[in-house]
């Protein structure tokens, strides 16, 4: 019998043993079964072991400040295969290989989800508790057996995320977002708010970003709109992107904003840094939640306003979720035009309903109508990002925000998604933008930037794929 095979039969020995406990413990207080894990590593109590020599025959090179990332894996793979190489236990190779790559994991990277992390076509990656994990690819959401030890060792690995930031969390901030060295967005809850266990979210970012031609090629736009939209760009129009979660908004974002010419000064404004320009003339600035005392924050609104004192030719801010959007109006409006920003918004007309409603969170009693002028000036086009059912991200509308008709802000729609293409065989969306045969009246605007759009863009009905 080979080790495996006793090392399992071991466990299931002892697992028999411990089941009435165990259905006990997997009871809440309201007597429903909790998710027991879904798989059980035999090697555990060896990579443990591992773990612990490794650990101490490195000692403090492991927080060694001077210390470069790519020193610090030399010295701790090296390491590993010596403590390997020197355990009596008999292993076949490939298991010691793979026991060596998951304790480099967890030393180097984020143990269990290290290897989900590294998959390119992994986009989201899911830790609802310890041994509950699932993974979103094709935009299909996915469980799979991966497991963390247990709560301590998942902590382990929230702490190790949001440390390398400058953030924390614990009983005191059981919420945090914080970022990957990649620039993966990161979310972490951890109890008492997460009443099973602590709960990990990471958005991954593609290791390069998407370009046009790349979100063309995914059906996310046409060719003519996103002709169109880097017109726009250059024509300094004010764009606010609009969507669900995960509709695709940042990603739409910074493929905006590579349109902008590289000779501008650009100020990005976000609460966890995720656009990567490569325009030379860039100023990353990030929030700042409070400290462990509740004071030092900087919220988004607080960066804008210091963003219009360091001469930006363009604005980008990552989302606008509270009173910033009465900041971001007011550069809008007053000569720094050419801004994008994102909001969460079902349609167009709800993009600017939001808008309204975070302006009033300001405190400033302004009229409504005061409001919506300022809004109508502002905005120029609002582009409506969605989800569909195949969990592919489309842009279903490019709406031109046209100005005011007494109160209300008056939109015309240039291209709306044809939902009436339906599906293919295999539950793919044939739907595309469509034309609506509107001549958008920003089209002076960019003429005075010297950027010009073919006419026939907007012919109705017209289609290009």
């Amino acid at each position: 019998m080979s080790l495996t095979d006793r090392l399992a039969r071991a466990h299931l020995e002892r697992g028999n043993s411990l089941e009435t406990q165990d259905r006990a413990a997997a009871r809440d207080t309201n007597g429903t079964q909790r998710d027991k894990p879904r798989s059980t590593d035999p090697f555990a109590p060896i990579k443990r072991g591992v773990h612990a020599q490794l650990v101490e025959a490195l000692g403090p090179k492991l927080y060694d400040a001077d210390m470069t990332q790519s020193e610090l894996e030399q010295q701790v793979r090296v390491c590993l295969q010596n403590v390997i190489a020197l355990d009596e236990r008999p292993l076949p190779m490939a298991d010691r290989t793979r026991i060596a790559q998951e304790i480099a994991d967890d030393i180097l990277g984020y143990g269990p989800i290290e290897p989900l992390l590294r998959d390119p076509d992994i986009t989201e990656v899911m830790v609802n508790t310890a041994h509950d994990i699932w993974i979103e690819k094709s935009g299909r959401l996915t469980r799979v057996d991966t497991a963390f030890g247990d709560e301590q060792h998942l902590r382990r690995t929230i702490d190790k995320i949001v440390a390398r930031v400058g953030r924390r969390v614990d009983e005191s901030s059981p919420m945090v977002d914080a970022r990957l060295p990649d620039g993966s967005r990161v979310n972490a809850v951890v109890p008492p708010l997460a009443l099973d266990g602590s709960m990990l979210t990471i958005r991954k970012f593609a290791a390069d970003p998407y370009t046009a031609d790349d979100l063309v090629s995914f059906g996310t736009f046409t060719p003519a709109v996103a002709s169109l939209l880097e017109a726009c760009v250059k024509g300094r129009l004010n764009i606010l992107v609009s969507g669900g979660t995960g509709a695709g908004k940042t990603t739409t974002l910074n493929v905006l904003s590579s349109y902008i010419p590289a000779d501008e000064r650009i100020v990005t404004i976000e609460d966890a840094a995720e656009l990567r320009l490569h325009q030379d003339h860039v100023l990353r600035l990030e929030s700042r939640p409070p400290n462990i005392e509740g004071k030092g924050a900087v919220h988004i609104r607080d960066l804008v306003r210091n963003a219009l004192r360091m001469r930006p030719d363009r604005i980008v801010v990552g989302e606008i979720r509270d009173a910033a959007a009465l900041d971001m109006l007011q550069a809008m409006n007053t000569g720094h035009d050419g801004s994008i920003s994102t909001a969460h918004a079902n349609t167009p007309r709800d993009a600017l309903s939001r808008v309204e409603t975070m302006v009033m969170m300001a405190g400033m009693d302004l009229p409504i109508r005061a409001i919506r002028e300022q809004v109508a000036s502002a905005v120029d086009l609002i582009i409506q990002q969605t989800r569909l059912k195949d969990g592919s991200r489309r842009i279903t509308y490019v709406t031109e925000v046209v100005g005011m008709e007494g109160d209300i802000i008056t939109m015309q729609d240039l291209f709306t998604f044809d939902y009436s293409a339906g599906f293919d065989e295999h539950g793919r969306s044939l739907g595309a933008l469509r034309s609506m045969g509107l001549r958008p009246r920003f089209l002076d605007k960019l003429g005075h930037h010297g950027v010009t759009v073919d006419p026939m863009v907007f012919a109705e009905g017209y289609v290009s794929r």
